[in-house]
């Protein structure tokens, strides 16, 4: 690939290797130089220009050193990594960080507040395999989501409401001493007095109201937004009809899906038979 033929508004990570080649060549440097200021191999600096290479977070500090951008490559690099996350993603999630109450249905896998640092890892690796994501992207998810979860640590925490489809119980991810301490963590979860857990049972079949993961954002304002997932996007709904509608299938849900006591009973059933 020639250099011009990389355009930097396809993607974070070729936005990230045209600002180092524009950088570089505004100051007259070779490749050669470049890779000898920021102590890496010519060849480095050359697959990264051309798109061969991602960029790393190394790299990124060693570039604003080198260019004294002072903090342009992390920023960039901050921006290619989130495009690890869904699109809309980082907007639900500071809205998340802000919310008095959140209200969520997860299919598949258990919710991200919930899921142990092993749990995340495990998904996170999928992707890798699958070529989804990079090392790189996996860490920043991992790490993201750790960032997320201390709201469940805050002084005054959000009363929080989940309900999980029975499969986020029954797909063993990361394997049997993963799920175990999944499994334990959510039981541990469930004692926390503002943390209520549901399952809905595999019986409900049809009556299910979503086909995709949903949540609902109370904010301070006393507003109502709601964010669903495909597996191309994220959606930030500010719609007041939807969002009503939303909140309407979600109360039905809540009724119709087993009780506290009951959704309870079914983790340390799995759990058991996990042993």
């Amino acid at each position: 690939m020639n250099e011009s033929e990389i355009d930097p508004s396809s993607s974070p990570a070729a936005r990230f290797s045209a600002e180092v080649r524009r950088s570089r060549r505004a100051r007259g440097w070779s490749q050669s130089e470049l890779a000898r200021r920021m102590g890496f191999s010519p060849s480095l600096v050359s697959y990264l220009e051309r798109g061969k290479r991602p960029p790393t977070k190394h790299f990124a500090v060693k570039a604003d050193e080198a260019f004294g951008a002072a903090g342009e490559f992390a920023e960039l690099y901050r921006r290619y990594t989130r495009a690890a996350l869904l699109e809309g993603f980082a907007e639900f999630a500071e809205a998340e960080a802000r919310c008095r109450r959140l209200r969520r249905f997860e299919l598949s896998v258990v919710p991200g507040l919930f899921q142990t640092p092993a749990y995340t890892t495990a998904l996170a690796l999928a992707a890798v395999e699958r070529g989804s994501i990079t090392r790189d992207q996996a860490d920043e998810r991992v790490a993201f989501l750790a960032n997320r979860q201390q709201l469940l640590e805050k002084k005054s925490p959000p009363v929080i409401h989940t309900v999980m489809d029975q499969s986020c119980l029954a797909r063993p991810v990361g394997g049997r001493d993963v799920m175990l301490a999944q499994l334990d963590h959510l039981e541990d979860l469930a004692r926390r007095p503002h943390v209520t857990i549901q399952v809905a049972p595999f019986s409900l079949g049809e009556h299910v109201p979503f086909t995709m993961p949903v949540v609902l954002l109370t904010l301070p304002d006393h507003t109502v937004i709601g964010y669903a997932e495909s597996q191309a996007r994220g959606h930030l709904e500010r719609s007041r009809e939807a969002v009503a509608a939303w909140e309407r299938d979600y109360d039905q849900l809540q009724v119709e899906s087993l009780s506290k006591v009951a959704s309870l009973a079914m983790i340390r059933a799995v759990r058991k038979g996990l042993e």
